[in-house]
């Protein structure tokens, strides 16, 4: 193994940096600390090199001088993931960010995306054709680790995951080969890139299927904290025969202190949905009534927005630098007890931390769990729990709850996880999130990365 302190000389850097067209950053350089930051303000790694690829072409001179010179890589996208897996001490990133090329065919209702691309900037350009695909909850997250990990959002129950969506991918692998994958070229990647996160090689074009989303009904109603027990227990029961247009993620939150929340709730405690309707709107205020004939709403906030104008929602309570700590898991069914552990831990102990099922039903149940590498189609929510607060010494608090939370409520689960919403909890915990689909996932690795080159992330093991 390469030792960069010592080895990392003025002619090697010479000779590598005249193979890349975007942009290397090293220690000693000023917008290092800078260029190492990432979403999670809890990660501190620092990286040896820093290659921000400006295409392909960057990418793939980035794996071979990895490769060559024995250092380790990860690679960025959008920076959101939780255990700061887009970096890497000592070794090499590959930052995928100044990457961000869009190419929107209408006619053929797809869109070509660049990694480096967040969903915000996604959305916009698919929203002047009235056109959008399933992303997720936040319009900073990028692309490349939401995709790779599966993808879910508001879109989920009526069009199916993220990878539901994938057409096609170019990829750089392991051996510095760049290849097209889809159902019909390389589809054993293809099918492994779907779920299988960053483990198979570095993706540099993902292609996309759109659907006629233009407008929604959203956004979230609250409910006082006390009523968790009733809400709860009517949610699960309720949302899974709903029709697919309806899309409403359950949470435990305190109301934030700002627009457009009226003052005399900041601070309080709550649980509550977050809505987005895709269905005929004269149908919507049935259905909004039906919630609020559960127990009475403090704050209703819903109505007809852009699309865009959702994914953005939520992007001012969650801006970068802020500490975070998630654990999550997949659930199939909330039964009573399941309910009363939510409604022992629903307090928050930050005014950012937060619980959510979200909805993976609906279209996902009409793919069979082989088709993909994400193997959890009988799941009808994606639970996280997370601690979030831009203080530092809330971290402890914060784990502590989120932690206790989850062993609370995990032996009602399925087991596994959306690996988007795990930390480093170990490799039981992987093969849990996988189930069945483990072990042909391992054989694909063996094939197209047999030295687990790509390693950083959540590690599926190649198969000896």
């Amino acid at each position: 193994m390469l030792n960069p302190t010592k080895d990392l000389n003025a002619d090697l850097m010479h000779e590598f940096s005249s193979q890349i067209r975007g942009e290397i950053i090293l220690p000693v350089d000023e917008n290092y600390d800078e260029a190492r930051k990432i979403y999670n303000a809890m990660i501190d790694k620092r990286p040896a090199i820093i290659v921000r690829c400006k295409d392909a072409i960057d990418v793939v001179a980035s794996v071979n001088f990895a490769r060559k010179e024995g250092l380790e890589v990860s690679i960025r996208s959008g920076g959101h993931n939780g255990p700061g897996l887009a970096l890497v001490d000592d070794g090499l990133v590959i930052d995928l960010s100044p990457m961000k090329d869009i190419q929107v065919d209408p006619d053929n209702k797809t869109v070509r995306v660049e990694p480096g691309c967040t969903w915000g900037e996604v959305d916009a350009a698919t929203h002047e054709y009235g056109l959008a695909t399933v992303s997720g909850i936040l319009s900073t997250t990028g692309v490349g680790g939401l995709t790779l990990g599966g993808g879910h959002g508001y879109l989920t129950r009526k069009y199916g995951l993220t990878i539901d969506n994938l057409v096609s991918a170019d990829v750089v692998l392991a051996d510095g080969k760049l290849v097209h994958t889809s159902e019909q070229e390389n589809p054993d990647l293809f099918w492994a890139l779907r779920g299988g996160g960053g483990n198979f090689g570095v993706v540099t074009t993902f292609e996309y299927r759109l659907h006629p989303v233009k407008n929604v009904i959203a956004g979230p109603m609250f409910w006082p904290l006390e009523e968790l027990e009733t809400t709860l227990k009517w949610y699960r029961d309720w949302l899974p025969q709903m029709p697919d247009d309806v899309y409403a993620f359950y949470l435990v939150a305190e109301v934030p202190a700002g627009d457009p929340f009226p003052k005399e709730i900041h601070g309080r405690k709550v649980c509550g949905l977050v809505w987005c309707y895709t269905g005929p709107q004269d149908q919507f205020e049935g259905i909004l009534q039906q919630a609020r004939n559960v127990a009475k709403p403090i704050f209703e906030f819903t109505g007809e927005m852009p699309y865009p104008t959702l994914q953005i929602m939520f992007d001012g309570l969650y801006p970068p630098d802020y500490q975070w700590y998630w654990k999550g898991d997949f659930v199939r069914e909330i039964n009573n007890e399941a309910v009363e552990e939510h409604l022992r831990f629903g307090t928050v102990p930050t005014s950012h931390s937060t619980m959510h099922l979200y909805p993976v039903n609906g279209a996902v149940h009409r793919v069979k769990k082989n088709e993909t590498a994400w193997s959890k189609r009988e799941a009808n929510w994606s639970m996280v729990i997370v601690g979030v607060d831009p203080n530092p010494e809330k971290v402890e608090e914060m784990k502590t709850w989120a932690r206790s939370y989850w062993e609370a409520v995990h032996p009602y689960t399925l087991g596994g996880s959306y690996i988007n919403f795990m930390m480093e909890e170990g490799q039981h915990r992987i093969e849990a999130s996988y189930g069945e689909n483990y072990e042909r996932l391992q054989k694909i690795k063996a094939e197209y990365d047999p030295e687990n080159f790509f390693h950083i992330n959540q590690n599926i093991k190649p198969k000896k």
